[in-house]
Order: structure tokens, then C-alpha cells, then sequence
């Protein structure tokens, strides 16, 4: 296994996507976010099914350090009441791309 991690959260409309991406990244809080989108989400909220929400994916990547960081901040910036925080360890990849999140997220460069 890697220090380095993928968050996944979504959001709905492309600007809160963008504005995110571009404020974690700022931050150093993640490497690279990739916005993936729109896909369609369905899921229960409040007794009520929602289906085909229009929602854009955010894979954002970073390091175990700054993972815990990046989650509070998630919280206080997104604009859903119950945000989605995914965190998956990335268990292998290439060195050099692994050794660029750590420096990116870790304020390297």
C-alpha cells in the first residue's frame, strides 16, 4: 500500500465543481482533482428516492497526511447538507506519479 489516497465527493452543478476543485487544490490539500460529469445519481434522502439528480463527480487526489485536513475542509466548503467523503487507499501505482501527489499535497513541488 501507498500514502497516497483518492476522496470522492459529488456536487450538483459544475461551478461548485470547479470552485472546489480549484480551492483544494490551492490549498495544497490535494494534488489533482479530476471533475467527471454530469452522471446521474440515484439514492434515498429523507424517506424520499431521488432519481436521474443530475450530480458531477469529484476524484480528488492526495496523501493519508493531508486526508483528514482535506475532509473537514470538504465539509465546511460543500454545498450539501450531507456531503459525500469517500476515501480509498490507493494500494500501488507508478513512483513518479505517487511521489508528485505527495509533493503536491504535502507543499512540495
Amino acid at each position: 500500500m501507498t500514502n497516497a489516497r483518492i476522496v470522492l465527493t459529488t456536487v450538483g452543478d459544475k461551478d461548485s465543481a470547479g470552485k472546489l476543485a480549484l480551492q483544494l487544490v490551492e490549498q495544497r490539500l490535494a494534488a489533482c482533482v479530476n471533475v467527471v460529469g454530469p452522471i446521474r445519481s440515484t439514492y434515498r434522502w429523507r424517506g424520499q428516492v431521488h432519481h436521474d439528480d443530475a450530480e458531477f463527480l469529484l476524484l480528488i487526489k492526495t496523501t493519508a497526511e493531508r486526508a483528514a485536513h482535506l475532509r473537514a475542509t470538504l465539509r465546511s466548503m460543500h454545498p450539501y447538507e450531507l456531503p459525500e467523503c469517500v476515501e480509498i487507499d490507493i494500494e500501488s501505482g507508478s513512483d513518479e506519479y505517487l511521489a508528485w501527489i505527495a509533493a503536491q499535497a504535502n507543499g512540495g513541488e
